[in-house]
């Protein structure tokens, strides 16, 4: 009967969107009175609308699935004689739009109008979305984690060898080699972070996560994400849905919102918010706006347009700037500094509660709908805090999303937006369950919370010895401190915990979730849109350190007309082996100059490292993507620095004047620089920062010169050192380079000043030690291609493979 009932009202619904388009077909033989009729001017203005959008929706009923989920309907406003705007039901015009490309005007127009006050117009958005969704009987995935005897122990020094200092670090790192053999040197103790931990997350409901600091609500946070150093010891199990954490992806089906801020300085908040977006892609949106759309065309139902566009256009991949963005930015109250860059040390830019929301916001924009959020208030005031979590509140409640959020101490108006309460202290949990019963549970313990005190405070200080005492009921019983161990006993005979051990003692049934509820992919994108996206980012970044390459131009210029006047041509001679010398100077400080012209490629990389890891453990992109554009897109800027430095030094030097040496230096410098920008950027890869690369990466610096052959010669170079000499790109450089100019006609057609039968060009050669042969001019370029190509794809494993242990030494020994 249901479904016969359905299909009458399709068949009520159809037969009148046939009347209105019979009724827009009639519009021409309206009489002229009717027309000019004040009265009813602006019903019939209303009802031609309607009759319009319902045209429009004919027409995209008829296009390709394909077609029709990119396409939508837009209404735009119409303005009168006296440029003010008409009633959006008087003056809307219908215009048929392709969501992908929606500009940055249309994207605004319709954020302005939709969400203008962010929670209250957020509220009635998502309350429409859901009643969409319902109308045809679309079910969303939910996820449910549940945690069971969750323990974390880590293994701890005592004394001394517990400070971070340089010697310590190495003893660690031995240590770490001799436990693989089960041989046990210092003496270590067992600090217990969490302690036989149970509870569970549930979906549409906001849940608050309360504890003193050091309660290890961060550990919690991390654990349920699937983020904790793998160096702590973990027993107990974690679910979602019924899957363990190996069983999926938790890094992509759950996202952990960190109190640390790091962000790329020289991007704008918007750019960061879509170049997450990007990254994170737009998970299940497409599959579930493609079954809502052949539901609603089976029943014959045709949306609301705002809410149809506004799914379509987030439901899109590989739009560079999406409509989801702006939406986050709203709720986020961030629209207000989009176009502020976010600043870091060295340039100022938004405000540290800003920078906060960004955090928050960078996670959000994605696809994912469980969220672990760390101190997300931490710098914001009340008010704003309120607001965030108010929308968060609205996004859990219509969209059943999951969400476990810490906060230190919540206003009691942000306290009530939360529907269960987990509270946490000495790595126990005292409470978990309704916030309607919290209070309930610590009267029946003795405590009771004064009238004007605020909930969450006395919920962080009725566990503290120090601060229980004021808060003891019983007047007509002695008090006595009950501690946390004996209030997490009492919680499992309160009425509250009895009823979450029956639900924890019931396996998840998996066939009632959803099957686009867990990810098991690590990226959400096919890997060649995630380097698109890393591609734009680069060239953003290098067009907003534009400065710094022309700086290093400039520098340069400044350094190649000194050069060219101090090895002046009317006084380089090509007579003797003497004159050979000086040009081989000239060479070679060429060559040096060059090689540091990668230097910046230093600091510029240790720069942008805290913000790579951390989107390399969020899996936003392989590391892959990261240093292939940061290679490939520095090329252009170092070839027009070569061709500066090669037009204004070498004919004004005076080496050999035929073109095709000029040409084969040119390639020389160049692929100088390019080996020189791979080997600083591998030195900042494994230094990871500038005290270390300044110390360890200059020495390696110094052995790769003292090793090349010219500072000392390659029969002076003791034997259990040669190997160096091999391995060293300076090497393959400097042979290259001097074979070119002293195998030129001008010195090959003169004989040595010391030996009539050696020609000039090889007795230059032969005193400093070079192979006088042609072929090392190709062999010595194939050398450093060869070590730029090295030295790039040791940086991509370096960022990939290079441990914590190892990040903990480094940041040991700074």
């Amino acid at each position: 009967m249901e479904g016969v009932e359905k299909a009458r009202g399709g068949a009520e619904r159809r037969r009148s969107f046939s009347r209105s388009i019979s009724r827009s077909m009639s519009r021409a033989s309206w009489s002229m009175e009717d027309m000019f009729a004040s009265g009813n001017h602006s019903r019939r203005n209303s009802h031609v609308d309607e009759e319009e959008e319902a045209l429009k929706w004919a027409a995209i009923e008829k296009l390709p699935t394909y077609d029709r989920l990119r396409t939508s309907i837009m209404q735009s406003f119409v303005e009168n004689d006296q440029d003010q705007v008409h009633d959006y039901n008087r003056g809307a015009v219908h215009r048929e739009v392709d969501v992908r490309k929606l500009d940055l005007n249309d994207r605004q127009r319709f954020i302005d109008r939709i969400f203008k006050v962010a929670e209250e117009d957020n509220e009635k958005f998502l309350r429409k979305f859901r009643d969409r969704i319902d109308k045809v009987g679309v079910r969303l995935p939910t996820v449910e984690v549940r945690f069971e005897h969750l323990t974390v122990e880590a293994d701890c020094y005592i004394g001394s060898r517990a400070l971070p200092t340089l010697p310590n670090a190495a003893l660690n790192i031995a240590e770490s080699a001799l436990g693989l053999l089960g041989i046990s040197l210092a003496k270590r103790t067992k600090l217990t972070i969490l302690k036989d931990a149970s509870g569970m997350v549930k979906p549409s409901r906001m849940t608050l996560l309360l504890g003193p600091p050091s309660s290890g609500k961060t550990t919690l946070l991390l654990a349920l994400a699937g983020k904790l150093d793998p160096s702590l010891k973990v027993r107990g199990e974690i679910t979602y849905n019924g899957y363990r954490l190996k069983e999926f992806v938790p890094q992509k089906t759950s996202a952990y919102i960190s109190q640390n801020d790091v962000h790329v300085g020289e991007m704008t908040v918007k750019e960061t918010l879509d170049f997450s977006a990007r990254c994170l892609g737009v998970g299940t949106r497409y599959d579930l706006l493609a079954e809502l759309a052949r539901r609603e065309k089976d029943a014959g139902i045709f949306p609301e347009a705002e809410l149809d566009l506004f799914m379509k256009a987030t439901a899109m991949e590989g739009v560079k700037s999406s409509l989801n963005t702006d939406y986050t930015l709203r709720i986020l109250g961030l629209d207000v500094c989009k176009d502020t860059i976010v600043g870091d040390d060295m340039q100022r830019g938004i405000s540290g509660g800003q920078k906060k929301r960004v955090t928050t916001g960078e996670m959000i924009v994605g696809p994912t709908k469980t969220l672990f959020m760390d101190e997300i208030s931490t710098g914001l005031d009340s008010s704003t805090t309120f607001q965030i979590v108010k929308c968060l509140q609205q996004i859990v409640h219509l969209t059943e999303a999951t969400v476990l959020m810490s906060l230190l101490q919540p206003a009691p108006e942000t306290f009530d937006l939360f529907d269960d309460i987990i509270l946490l202290s000495e790595g126990q949990i005292v409470y978990q369950g309704p916030r309607e019963h919290i209070l309930d549970f610590f009267a029946s313990c003795g405590f009771r919370c004064p009238e004007r005190k605020g909930t969450a405070d006395f919920l962080q200080e009725v566990t503290s010895k120090k601060d229980q005492e004021q808060y003891w009921s019983e007047r007509n019983k002695p008090y006595r401190y009950v501690s946390v161990s004996e209030f997490a006993s009492r919680f499992k005979r309160f009425h509250v915990g009895m009823r979450l051990e029956n639900e924890l003692s019931v396996p998840y049934d998996k066939a009632r979730g959803h099957k686009a509820a867990l990810v098991f992919s690590r990226y959400s994108i096919p890997k060649m849109e995630l380097l698109k996206a890393c591609w734009d980012k680069e060239w953003l970044l290098i067009k907003r350190n534009s400065f710094v390459y022309i700086f290093k131009t400039v520098q340069m210029i400044i350094v190649a007309f000194i050069a060219a006047t101090v090895f002046l041509k009317p006084k380089m001679h090509t007579k003797t082996e003497e004159d050979g010398a000086i040009f081989i100077g000239a060479l070679l400080f060429s060559m040096i100059h060059n090689m540091f012209n990668g230097f910046s490629e230093l600091s510029m990389t240790i720069v942008r490292l805290p913000v790579f890891y951390k989107q390399r453990d969020l899996l936003f992109h392989p590391a892959w993507t990261f240093t292939l554009p940061t290679a490939l897109l520095k090329i252009p800027i170092s070839i027009f620095e070569s061709l500066v430095w090669i037009i204004m030094t070498y004919y004004t030097i005076g080496f050999a004047p035929e073109a095709s040496r000029f040409f084969k230096q040119l390639l020389l410098i160049f692929l100088t620089q390019q080996m020189a920008a791979g080997l600083f950027r591998l030195i900042a890869g494994v230094c990871r920062t500038m005290i270390i690369a300044n110390t360890g990466g200059a020495l390696g610096l110094l052995l790769v010169f003292m090793l090349g052959g010219f500072i000392v010669p390659r029969e002076q170079i003791p034997k259990w050192w040669v190997w160096g000499y091999w391995v060293s790109p300076m090497t393959y450089g400097f042979n290259a380079i001097t074979v070119n100019e002293m195998f030129a006609p001008r010195w090959m057609n003169k004989p040595a000043t010391t030996d009539n039968s050696t020609r000039l060009g090889v007795a230059v050669l032969e005193s400093f030690n070079v192979f006088p042969e042609k072929n090392w001019y190709w062999i010595g370029t194939a050398a450093l291609l060869g070590f730029a190509v090295l030295f790039n794809v040791l940086f991509t494993f370096s960022l990939m493979y290079l441990s914590r242990e190892y990040q903990l030494f480094v940041q040991c020994v700074t």
